[in-house]
């Protein structure tokens, strides 16, 4: 898979590595990385030997947001948001895409979690973060409603929304262990031991039926949205897009 930019991908038998790889830029989620996750999340519809996908980032982060310099780029070539809203509707598909993988998916964790990279984060099965994780929602001081690939209703169900309606609201910074406290990670660890714990949970992954884990997934997703009268992350696209543009109209007016 040498022909993508944004993503370290390698193959170890019935576990698929996958690495955010722009540590320049803190693997600021671009559109080029949403459509290369897109390709070899689509490759394990029909692909029975794996078993496990481990979404990791290099450098010093897992991963520091969308790429607000490809907002700035899109809107200023396209002030209708059309681009803006192409990628809202990619980032919504690749969150679902991890979410409803046959596959385990397990996102190992360290550095900054911020934005969209804690959206990714969240839509995987299981995660481990070393202790020096930072977590942040930080949409509203960017003038952004938290409108990303159906991340919030998400980590409503996973963390609680009383706690979360606290940190989208101040934006304030949380480390691993209030993550484990939140469910947002199931486990951290040093960071030096952040790979075997990782491997704690491959090792009896690797041997499970393949039938059987994706029937499991498909079990957990459902009863997971059974209380959900309607998918309203759907809108995440337009709300995202109509904010953005309105943003940059009010400031070309000023």
């Amino acid at each position: 898979m040498d022909e993508f930019k944004a993503l370290r991908v390698i193959q170890e038998g019935p576990v698929l590595r996958v690495e955010l790889n722009s540590p320049e830029t803190g693997n600021a989620v671009s559109g080029t990385l949403l459509d290369e996750l897109l390709t070899v999340l689509s490759t394990l519809q029909d692909d029975p030997g794996s078993r496990v996908l481990i979404l990791s980032g290099a450098g010093d982060d897992f991963c520091l947001g969308g790429d607000r310099a490809e907002f700035a780029e899109f809107l200023a070539a396209d002030p209708t948001g059309a681009s803006l809203r192409t990628l809202g509707k990619k980032a919504r598909r690749v969150c679902d895409a991890l979410a409803t993988a046959d596959v385990v998916t397990i996102a190992r964790l360290h550095g900054g979690v911020i934005g969209a990279g804690l959206a990714l984060a969240v839509f995987c099965d299981l995660r481990a973060g070393a202790d020096d994780c930072r977590f942040r929602m930080p949409e509203l001081a960017l003038g952004m409603p938290p409108a990303w690939g159906g991340a919030l209703p998400r980590l409503m169900q996973e963390a609680g929304a009383a706690r979360v309606r606290e940190l989208l609201l101040t934006g304030n910074n949380f480390d691993a262990a209030t993550a484990v406290e939140l469910s947002v990670l199931h486990k951290v660890v040093p960071v030096e031991e952040l790979d075997d714990a990782v491997q704690q949970w491959v090792r009896p992954m690797v041997r499970r039926s393949p039938a059987a884990l994706r029937t499991a997934k498909v079990m957990l997703n459902a009863y997971g949205g059974a209380n959900r009268l309607a998918d309203t992350t759907l809108l995440d696209a337009e709300l995202m897009t109509s904010a953005l543009t309105a943003a940059a109209a009010a400031s070309r007016h000023r």
